[in-house]
């Protein structure tokens, strides 16, 4: 007779195995549908909705002006508020992101008719907003129109994520309107292009430049979610019926996808770069850079140059330390190669002034002065509040005339020894009140009952004597 060697499993085995099968299989058709786009996508309106909102004429021609003066003019006084306003109606987000949609689905109609709207968007844009600050009397720079001259890799990555959250709303069935507006605040294409007619209507074409930089990474990298979304999505490519003329479109597409997505892989880069460096010398000045009586005023960092100045005051730092932060700064990863210069009270005077441009003198005289201004603020501040808590004292005892009362009082009852007067602060707690207490200290020969007689007349004669309705006698 053969024996079975097979360990068949227990039925409460089994009833484990199904039951965390059916357990993975539920986390795993939870997240599945929580983050699932493809369902809800709605292709073809999402093509016909872009299509509509790449047109530019008409209205929008109008709209685009009218929205350019509005960010013109919030820019220009430094008001957030309205740049915001002019950014919730600008018309500018539709050829860019028809060209990344174009771009996806192969169609070479809608990206030149994307290209060319949108060149003529830009070209009225800086058109009107050079016009308004050349005819504007206010032309000092604003911390709005200075933060759109720079950008930096947070532009970057708010580009990307806006892109990419504004075509996920243009895809889902019924659009979702708030996004679209949240993503025309967050990648704020208008101001760039005003800041560009600012410089120009100025002649600083350094801010011009900077700006139209800022423009050019918002639109591209717009774009380019867009591409990246409409793919993922498998969006229906356009079909041409001619061979030749499919292969020539097919090539010319990507020759256009090629030269966008390269130099956005190279501006993420550059810009990536920049800001590790920023990052890095920040973080070596606040950690290296320390020495007892001395203090950082200023220091600047030219990322080009591949140079830091440090402005030092108070107790002279000896050149063995400085030699110790050159050689810790080539050390330190991503800063290797900066040249680290330092400039402080004991460098001639002549020679340190002509180091420290006037910009940055006002810049180190503005620090000093906020900062002891500051200081000066809480002083008065808590000077102003010990001078009021002495003011409402001096008022506790100047309302009451404490020194008739207390005379008439002595002429009334001889038998009184002392009167005492202060202020009680009362919670029965349905409301805390300041009580007037006035306490009367009787010559042991009185009795209790005659004491307590004599203290509520004293009470109804203070009431009437001091005009108060509320008292206290004890």
């Amino acid at each position: 007779m053969q024996e079975n060697n097979e360990v068949k499993a227990t039925p409460s085995e089994e009833e484990f195995e199904h039951t965390k099968l059916n357990a993975w299989e539920s986390i795993k058709r939870f997240f599945v549908e929580l983050f699932d786009i493809q369902s809800d996508t709605d292709r073809d309106a999402t093509v016909a909705a872009v299509k509509k909102d790449i047109s530019f004429k008409g209205h929008t021609a109008w709209i685009l002006i009218f929205s350019i003066f509005i960010a013109s003019i919030g820019l220009n006084v430094s008001s957030t508020a309205v740049v915001i306003g002019a950014m919730l109606i600008s018309p500018l987000m539709g050829p860019i992101v028809g060209i990344g949609l174009s771009l996806a689905i192969n169609d070479i109609e809608t990206m030149k008719r994307s290209f060319i709207n949108l060149g003529v968007m830009v070209v009225l844009s800086v058109l009107t907003a050079t016009l308004y600050f050349w005819l504007s009397p206010l032309t000092e720079e604003t911390a709005e129109l200075v933060a759109r001259t720079a950008p930096n890799i947070l532009d970057v990555l708010v580009a990307i994520f806006g892109g990419l959250g504004l075509i996920v709303a243009k895809t889902k069935s019924g659009t979702i309107a708030s996004v679209i507006f949240g993503v025309a605040i967050a990648t704020a294409l208008m101001p760039p292009l005003c800041t560009v007619g600012y410089g120009l209507a100025v002649g600083n074409l350094g801010y011009a430049g900077g700006a139209l930089f800022l423009f050019s990474i918002n639109a591209v990298f717009i774009a380019l979610a867009t591409f990246l979304v409409a793919k993922i999505l498998r969006f229906p490519m356009v079909r041409y019926a001619n061979t030749k003329r499919r292969k020539m479109i097919t090539r010319l597409v990507s020759l256009v996808a090629i030269i966008v997505i390269v130099p956005s892989v190279y501006f993420f880069i550059k810009l990536l770069d920049k800001q590790v460096f920023t990052n890095k010398i920040k973080e070596f000045v606040k950690t290296e850079l320390k020495y007892e009586g001395a203090e950082i005023v200023k220091f600047s960092q030219d990322y080009k140059a591949k140079s830091i100045e440090v402005y030092l005051i108070g107790k002279p730092v000896p050149q063995n330390v400085i030699d110790v932060w050159v050689s810790k700064i080539k050390e330190t990863d991503k800063i290797q190669d900066v040249n680290l210069r330092i400039y402080q009270g004991t460098d001639n005077s002549s020679e340190l002034a002509a180091q420290i441009s006037g910009d940055l003198k006002a810049d180190i005289l503005s620090e000093l002065y906020i900062n002891n201004e500051q200081k000066i603020r809480d002083k008065t501040e808590r000077i102003a509040f010990l001078e009021d808590a002495i003011a409402k004292l001096a008022v506790a005892r100047e309302d009451i005339p404490f020194a008739d009362v207390s005379a008439e009082l002595k002429v009334s009852y001889e038998d009184l020894e002392s009167i005492g007067y202060a202020r009680r602060i009362q919670n029965n707690f349905k409301v805390i009140d300041t009580i007037p207490v006035f306490t009367m200290t009787w010559n042991n020969k009185i009795r209790s009952r005659d004491k307590a007689a004599n203290n509520e007349k004293i009470a109804a004669l203070l009431k009437v004597r001091l005009k108060l309705d509320t008292l206290r006698v004890e």
